[in-house]
């Protein structure tokens, strides 16, 4: 059983690494390929489109902290000759560069050395390869081995020189590293974790699209824009949107249900709009702890922008008591404060950061501050929130 789950975790972390070298590779790609793009599990692990066919095709092996290094006769080289001979012609010239990626060091003298990157020596590989398959008895490559042997020569040689071979690749602890070296003008002082936060999720957001063959690729001008995007977030009138409508988790709509913010909805008849309005609360809330756990904004920034909000509510609030007067019934009551709430959730003047305009921000705040007792929607909010408090204590 032990073995069985390091054999999977070790899969898992396999494919993880492949997702997040391919977005480093593409970070590579602004220099050398800004007009490709990379695809997942399309024509192989990773791979190079330029103008919707494959130059390159990349297989991509992780090995946890090995000290071993990669040999000739060993699964990682015919396994992936095996699925270069199964998916591609061998010895079409024209065919797509064929480059295996592996966080192991090439053992030198051997064929996987010689074809190492930016000078890899073809010929002398050809014949390594061929001693190697020729010499290895293991039952686990005889397939892959047997079939390298029976190409022609001059498919053989032609399939050889297409590979060449990047070893010593960081290991999954160190991408993000690699990819911040990448980013090191784009990002932004002080909030660098951040703003790697928001990278990796968008890109796992693509792995995920790609993996369903929802679109088959991500340019690297898609990727620049992307960033750039993200970059803007962080100057000095705008602040980055961190927690979306899909992060709102289920169990919390049970748990925001007896919230004084969902009582003051009710008390104006506005149950249709408890779940958005706790979504709306739910993201508002996190997102600010966010915000000050990545010093983005602080407490009196915060204070000041929810100051103004309740300033404008107070405003609206005695227009509508002057409206209503003293001999109000119940219902017009309750259909003032649902109007009241409408009009100011409605309200985006108010911004924390000028160039801010989520209006999921501005309505959960308020129901922030519904929940605190500092604003309310039923013209007889203060009384009722002060029957709940006592009702809490009891």
């Amino acid at each position: 059983m032990a073995s069985s789950a390091h054999e999977a975790s070790a899969s898992a972390l396999g494919y993880i690494f492949q997702a997040q070298f391919a977005l480093l590779e593409l970070l590579r790609g602004q220099e050398d390929r800004p007009d490709g793009a990379i695809s997942l599990e399309l024509h192989d692990d990773v791979a190079w489109d330029e103008d919707g066919r494959p130059v390159e095709l990349l297989q991509v092996k992780h090995h946890i902290r090995s000290v071993r290094s990669l040999g000739d006769k060993d699964d990682d080289v015919w396994r992936t000759i095996q699925s270069w001979m199964d998916t591609h012609a061998p010895g079409d010239e024209y065919g797509p560069m064929l480059t295996l990626v592996t966080t192991q060091q090439a053992r030198p003298g051997t064929a996987m050395a010689a074809l190492k990157a930016p000078n890899p020596a073809p010929a002398q590989a050809l014949e390594l390869l061929i001693a190697a398959a020729q010499e290895s008895k293991a039952m686990e490559t005889k397939d892959a081995r047997a079939a390298f042997l029976a190409l022609q020569p001059a498919q053989r040689a032609v399939f050889v020189r297409r590979m060449r071979v990047i070893d010593g690749t960081p290991s999954i602890d160190d991408l993000d590293a690699q990819v911040r070296v990448k980013l090191r003008v784009a990002l932004p002082d002080g909030h660098a974790d951040s703003f790697m936060r928001q990278l990796w999720a968008w890109w796992y957001e693509q792995t995920v699209e790609m993996l369903q063959k929802r679109h088959t690729s991500v340019s690297v001008t898609r990727l620049m824009q992307r960033i750039s995007r993200i970059r803007d977030d962080y100057t000095s009138d705008r602040l980055p949107t961190l927690v979306g409508r899909e992060d709102f988790p289920p169990e919390a709509e049970a748990e925001l249900a007896d919230a004084c913010f969902v009582h003051q909805l009710r008390w104006v008849g506005a149950g249709r709009q408890l779940n958005k309005a706790m979504v709306d609360y739910y993201r508002a809330y996190t997102q600010t702890v966010a915000w000050l756990e990545d010093d983005l904004v602080d407490l009196d920034e915060l204070a000041r922008f929810e100051g103004d909000l309740s300033d404008e509510w107070q405003r609206e609030f005695d227009w509508m008591l002057d409206d209503l007067g003293e001999d109000a019934t119940d219902r017009e009551q309750e259909q003032a404060g649902k109007a009241l709430l409408r009009k100011v959730l409605d309200q985006t003047r108010y911004r924390i950061r000028e160039a801010y305009d989520e209006a999921f921000f501005s309505r959960g705040k308020h129901h922030e501050l519904a929940d605190r007792g500092r604003v309310g929607w039923h013209p007889d909010f203060e009384a009722r929130v002060k029957n709940l408090i006592r009702a809490a204590r009891a």
